[in-house]
């Protein structure tokens, strides 16, 4: 059994400035939570920070006072770092992980077992829709992180280009979507040829790497490779030589810019605000709105298409938090503010208390000319930021009846 550490045995633990993925082990060496990094140094040493109950909840506080020891995995870069953690967070299934368990907002990767095999980017809360659907010959997933599991698939189509097209490849399909595949094909989005042996290769290899066996898909690569050099197809041979090499020197800027971390401290009082909008449950939306220091920050701000029960606000509400939620890689509030009543408050806690986060809520009410009426929720926070409430609260106001506005004149 292991000695237990202290924190400071934790925080002092030497560890490489790699990317990797990183283990907080318990008692029987078992495993509480399971995270990846760009640097495994510095993202482990971030969660001895004196913020960590507010930035992340008492879930993770929880996962440091019980953990005993710390163990990793180097890996070549941050996207197999990102492939990794979600094959082992499914496969261990940690405690301090729950919020891969509980939301349905995060992606999925389905490969069809067609003749030409599509790879189609699923939301969890359409997964079993979508299987019911087509017939799937893989399925990976759950990806947390939706900024990096788009800039992650981005790169990956780099290596392996695939179809992703709406009908199966070599069916009927509209006319739109053949000029979309045919463009696609033209700017080297899809394949620019349909030879189904090469493509069906393609495939596997995709898939090897999604289970994050690089090691023995660089071996099968090489073996090809000297397969067509000794048949003198030196034309394939060198398609796979450079395969290899952009495989072993993966480029993920993109990824290390979103890197998935605990948010820093604001110096500034950031207060999120929360509205949904729609017309007899038909487009609905909802939005995020930030006011830090007395003032809206309109960089911050989000929109999100409703995918559940369109004509409940507090379903609707619901779904906003749990996507908004799935990125903490964004700035956390110290305050946040729905528009509506005790149903919006209760919801808006639940949700934040279920993650284990320890947020406060407050709701603004409306008179029935659509006025700011009454603020409930924290009185300590009602009274003191009221002017900062109600500007985010009309802020979230504005904005959610300009995005389903603009979203009904494409209909």
């Amino acid at each position: 059994m292991l000695a237990r550490m202290n924190k400071e045995d934790l925080k002092s633990k030497k560890l490489p400035d790699t990317p990797g993925v990183y283990f907080f082990r318990g008692s029987r060496r078992k495993i509480l939570y399971i995270g990846k990094a760009t640097s495994l140094r510095g993202r482990v040493k971030s969660y001895f920070s004196n913020d960590l109950l507010r930035t992340r909840g008492q879930q993770l506080v929880k996962v440091i006072d019980d953990a005993k020891d710390i163990d990793f995995i180097k890996t070549d870069s941050v996207l197999e770092a990102f492939i990794l953690e979600a094959n082992l967070v499914k496969k261990y299934q940690p405690e301090g992980n729950t919020h891969l368990k509980d939301d349905k907002s995060f992606n999925y990767v389905v490969i069809t077992a067609e003749e030409f095999p599509r790879v189609l980017f699923v939301r969890g809360n359409d997964l079993e829709k979508k299987l019911h659907e087509i017939k799937a010959k893989y399925l990976f997933g759950p990806y947390p992180h939706g900024l990096q599991f788009k800039a992650a698939m981005k790169i990956i189509r780099k290596l392996f280009p695939y179809f992703d097209t709406k009908y199966p490849i070599g069916t009927k399909m509209p006319e739109r979507q053949k000029k979309h595949l045919v463009f696609n094909q033209q700017i080297g989005v899809y394949p620019d040829e349909l030879n189904k042996k090469e493509y069906q290769r393609t495939i596997r290899n995709l898939a090897l790497f999604l289970e994050g066996k690089k090691g023995r898909l660089i071996k099968r690569l090489e073996s090809e490779m000297k397969k067509y050099a000794k048949n003198e197809e030196f034309e394939k041979a060198d398609k796979i030589k450079r395969q290899i090499f952009a495989l072993t020197h993966i480029q993920d800027v993109s990824l290390i810019k979103d890197e998935f971390r605990i948010p820093v401290a604001n110096t500034t009082f950031r207060i999120e605000a929360y509205d949904v909008a729609h017309t007899s449950g038909k487009e609905t939306v909802g939005v995020m709105t930030v006011v830090e220091g007395g003032e809206a920050k309109k960089s911050d701000y989000r929109k999100f298409k409703i995918k559940e029960d369109a004509n409940n606000d507090v379903v609707a509400l619901k779904e906003v938090l749990l996507r908004r939620l799935g990125h903490s890689e964004w700035s956390m509030p110290r305050l946040i503010v729905v528009d509506g009543g005790k149903a919006q408050v209760n919801v808006a806690k639940k949700t934040l208390e279920g993650l284990g986060y320890m947020i406060p809520v407050v709701g603004v009410t409306k008179d029935e000319k659509h006025r700011a009426k009454k603020i409930i929720g924290d009185r300590v926070f009602s009274g003191k930021y009221e002017n900062e409430i109600l500007l985010s609260n009309s802020e979230a106001h504005r904005f959610a009846i300009s995005y389903h506005r603009n979203l009904r004149r494409k209909i």
